[in-house]
């Protein structure tokens, strides 16, 4: 399956679909608008790098609450 519904995306991330769609309009998770109603779709590969850059940004917290900072 190329894309997925934010349901979809909801699910996948076990958040709810109103936080999928915050990540959407926030621009931190790349979709499109299809159909005449506006149907939003992500992509697979969209989820799989916004996934590896939260892993990215996960791993440099943690580096730097090894020097003194907090995790909040």
């Amino acid at each position: 399956m190329r894309f997925m519904t934010l349901a979809d995306v909801a699910e996948t991330l076990n958040i709810s679909s109103a936080q999928a769609y915050a990540l959407v309009r926030s621009g931190e998770l790349r979709a499109i608008k299809v159909g005449g109603r506006g149907q939003w779709r992500v992509e697979t590969t969209e989820l799989e790098a916004y996934i590896q850059r939260a892993y990215q940004q996960t791993a440099e917290l943690l580096d730097g609450s090894e020097h003194g900072s907090d995790l909040g």
